[in-house]
């Protein structure tokens, strides 16, 4: 357990929290509801990765529908849109069990980072079956997911937001609600990961003439913790491209699906979007250098080749 985690005092709450998806950050998000006493049932597609949590104290559910039925609250972080939508609407999924439940009032809280339309189609899929629904899509890295200090972005039921306090506290240092509207979360949450995308590619760019004009990057990773542009999650990315350590806290696929994402909600508002544009092919072109699994630094070799 992190010192983050082991911070954190409070009685989590009596509410039964089902948890779909044990990728790169679910596995650290439900550890951590584990270890601050909540009670789980985890589902994941591939179910070998369940054992682990059931050795930790968390309840196996066979399916997406049973997670739900055994659950007040289900949260769901898995890889993209289309997954997202598998979990909801595919067989055996989130809608069959709202559909069956006699009792409403259920919440789902969806972490994925997806697109305004999905969100839009899940919340109402969950909403018409008496269920309630909030987007909380994540911001961070496997590493802070696993430290429990993730940042949560949320929109949708107030009620649903307050029901889930402890459950955020557990999953991070910050839950900021935006309004009861969505899917203004999941706009939010693209917005500020073209952002991100944006900036690691620049810092990409620029490390690569620095070594191209014969200069040192250690020296230009100094100047940049020494001024005004210091920030943290710059330079934790610009210390990683010095060592060529690409191990995966933050997969460039994730990213890259991000911007696109965020690029299509540009062009569905009109929005001149070049500079995320410029920025999405040079993580085109990490990807066919086969760069998709690694940490989003290595987009630095999209830059550099």
């Amino acid at each position: 357990m992190s010192e983050t985690v082991k911070s954190k005092n409070g009685i989590p709450t009596d509410k039964k929290i089902g948890f779909l998806g044990l990728g790169l950050m679910g596995q650290g998000i439900v550890m951590n509801l584990l270890n601050t006493g909540h009670q789980v049932t985890v589902w994941n597609r591939s179910p070998g990765k369940v054992e682990y949590f059931v050795e930790a104290g968390a309840h196996r559910g066979m399916t997406p529908a049973d997670v739900v039925t055994a659950s007040d609250i289900t949260f769901c972080c898995v890889s993209d849109p289309e997954a997202a939508k598998a979990m909801v609407f595919g067989n055996y999924g989130v809608l069959k069990a709202l559909e069956s439940c006699d009792v409403g009032g259920k919440g789902y809280v969806e972490m994925t980072s997806i697109d305004p339309d999905t969100s839009r189609d899940i919340a109402e899929a969950i909403t018409s079956n008496r269920g309630k629904y909030l987007e909380a899509p994540v911001i961070g890295s496997k590493k802070q997911a696993e430290e429990g200090s993730l940042f949560i972005l949320a929109a949708g039921d107030r009620s649903l937001f307050s029901d889930c306090e402890t459950c955020f506290r557990a999953m991070g240092n910050h839950a900021y609600y935006i309004s009861h509207e969505f899917p203004n979360g999941s706009k939010m949450n693209l917005i500020l990961s073209m952002f991100l995308g944006t900036t690691y590619a620049a810092l990409s760019e620029a490390m690569a003439l620095v070594e191209k004009a014969k200069l040192s990057q250690e020296d230009f990773i100094e100047i940049l913790s020494l001024g005004s542009l210091n920030c943290e999650t710059v330079l934790d990315k610009g210390h990683a491209i010095l060592s060529r350590n690409f191990s995966t806290n933050t997969p460039l696929k994730h990213v890259q699906k991000d911007l696109n994402l965020a690029l299509t909600m540009g062009h569905n508002l009109e929005q001149p979007m070049p500079l995320a544009a410029a920025a999405n092919e040079v993580y085109k072109h990490a990807k066919l250098l086969r760069y998709s699994d690694h940490d989003v630094c290595a987009v630095y070799m999209g830059a550099k080749y």
